[in-house]
């Protein structure tokens, strides 16, 4: 055998091997996509993968407006009682559409008034457990009155506290929301504060039963042990999955509080605790919690180099998040306003004109900073309470919302002026 022909011998071996080890990991990666697939079939979520790289919504058609639901359960969850979860059956007895993991529920309220009639109050309050059949669940926390504020306490988790019992009927509009758990495999990172737990641990008890080889972090932060909720269900499911990590944070433990048995770590979530904890792997990272988590976790994971796409979050009450990159988004959408471009909004009712500029927030906010009442509910899109008449003018919605709104009408929440605006207000 000349030279020549050992050398074709060895490039041809090399070349073989190549080709086994591509065809074993093309192989593997389709086993772990049929297995994702079927999971989210088995599981009632309906999930396909669209080509252009999109994820699809669950295929079960979901009803339109309202739906009538009685509660058959109401459950304490916390030791100081103000956080009560409500079960929720379909009173026409049909089988309930799937839902992803984080969305929400619309609930159009009757609460009573001091002259003792009613008002409508709608409020969105998130899903708290996996997709079922036959029940949903949420977990409401009662928002006392502030300390020293002339604010009232919260009108709709104090009507569901004091007057929503057992056999109560209430209206309900279909889940919905854009913040929820990916189907994929990859590994994902969540992170709650208070009663920001709610969505997560729909995510935690759908990604542990329907994907059980995902790798899933949870990061629980509250004062101390009387504000936790689920605990012990969190608990059993870090002792039953060893892929699931729960981490608990108390930035201010009572003194009976055990470190190791009722928390894990004494301070609040910071990019630094994550930073010692974590593999170094391409975590998606889901936040629900407090405007001042928001604030401080979102710019943190930017400069830890974490990507934009992997990052996500919800917060409970208003809040706006400013990420580093938003200028170039905004600078990239099809007519969106640019920062040279000053717009006037008219109110008409009020008789104010006033002048807009990109940073200044979204319609909801600019009206209410310059003493403009707007009726509002969720304040992200997805309920419909501050659907406002446009007189004149056109708006942007950077990203489409869950309520639908009437043509001629914007929602004030999520909208922002595209052109010289009036408003019906």
């Amino acid at each position: 055998m000349t030279s020549l022909h050992l050398l074709l011998w060895i490039a041809g071996s090399v070349v073989l091997q190549l080709a086994i080890y591509l065809g074993i990991g093309f192989w593997r990666h389709w086993q772990t996509f049929d297995a994702l697939r079927l999971a989210a079939i088995d599981g009632g979520l309906g999930i396909h993968v669209n080509t252009d790289g999109t994820e699809a919504p669950p295929n079960t058609v979901a009803w339109l407006g309202m739906r009538s639901f009685s509660v058959t359960h109401k459950v304490i969850e916390n030791e100081v009682n103000d956080i009560c979860s409500f079960h929720l059956a379909p009173v026409d007895g049909q089988d309930l559409p799937p839902f992803f993991p984080g969305q929400y529920l619309t609930f159009k309220l009757e609460v009573p008034i001091a002259d003792g009639s009613t008002e409508s109050v709608t409020r969105c309050y998130s899903l708290s457990d996996a997709p079922q059949t036959n029940s949903y669940r949420v977990s409401i926390k009662r928002a006392p009155a502030p300390p020293n504020s002339t604010h009232p306490a919260g009108r709709s988790s104090n009507y569901f506290h004091d007057q929503v019992q057992v056999g109560s009927l209430l209206q309900v509009r279909a889940p919905a929301g854009h913040f929820h758990i990916d189907c994929s495999l990859e590994p994902v990172v969540l992170i709650a504060g208070g009663i920001g737990i709610t969505p997560l641990l729909s995510m935690v008890k759908w990604s542990l039963g329907e994907q059980t080889e995902r790798e899933v972090w949870l990061f629980y932060g509250v004062r101390n042990r009387l504000e936790l909720m689920a605990l012990a269900d969190l608990q059993t499911l870090a002792a039953a999955h060893a892929n699931f990590h729960l981490q608990v944070c108390f930035s201010d433990p009572l003194t009976d509080d055990v470190l190791g048995k009722d928390f894990q770590h004494h301070g609040r979530i910071n990019v630094g605790l994550l930073r010692r904890l974590l593999p170094l792997k391409p975590y998606h990272f889901y936040i629900c919690g407090p405007k001042s988590m928001l604030e401080s976790l979102v710019p943190a994971l930017e400069d830890w180099g974490v990507r934009d796409a992997h990052i996500h979050f919800e917060a409970f009450g208003p809040a706006s998040v400013v990420r580093k990159n938003a200028a170039a988004q905004v600078a990239t959408i099809s007519n969106a306003p640019t920062s040279a471009q000053a717009l006037t909004i008219t109110f008409a009712t009020s008789g104010k004109q006033l002048p807009w500029r990109p940073g200044n927030g979204n319609l909801l906010d600019f009206a209410e900073a310059h003493g403009i009442a707007v009726n509002s509910g969720c304040r992200a899109g997805g309920c419909g309470s501050c659907q406002t008449t446009i007189a004149q003018g056109e708006v942007h919605y950077q990203q489409a919302p869950d309520f639908d709104p009437e043509p001629g009408t914007c929602l004030m929440c999520v909208a922002t002026p595209q052109t010289h605006l009036t408003l019906a207000l």
